[in-house]
């Protein structure tokens, strides 16, 4: 088993800037903490897995393909490898508990840049 502490892993991860931190990579998935202060822009490109945010902290507007709605504390959004999409109108800083499957970039082609 393996255990972690959101708190702690906040406190691994810069205030005030878009901040990845990876902390679990196995074969079947990967988990991160993907933080966004409020007014930035988000970065994302489409990933090559599927891929699960769970909004620990803060409120937003996310995009994924055609779809629009505002996030809180609490929701779970669930996106399908290749779709476009992206968090916007960052209105307090974001901290999300983010699940890759399989394990994030493991279905990226070898000849595609990470």
């Amino acid at each position: 088993m393996r255990a972690f502490d959101i708190a702690e892993l906040v406190a691994q991860t810069g205030p005030g800037q878009v901040t990845w931190l990876e902390f679990l990579r196995v074969p079947a998935l990967s988990l991160g903490l993907y933080r966004l202060p409020a007014g930035a822009t988000d970065p994302q490109e489409p990933h090559s897995e599927d891929e699960v945010y769970y909004v620990l902290r803060g409120r937003s507007r996310f995009r994924a393909g055609a779809e629009d709605r505002e996030v809180q504390p609490g929701t779970v959004l669930f996106v399908e490898a290749g779709v476009e999409h992206r968090f916007h109108s960052i209105k307090e800083d974001l901290q999300l508990l983010v699940v890759f499957a399989p394990a994030e970039n493991s279905l990226r082609p070898a000849s595609e840049p990470r």
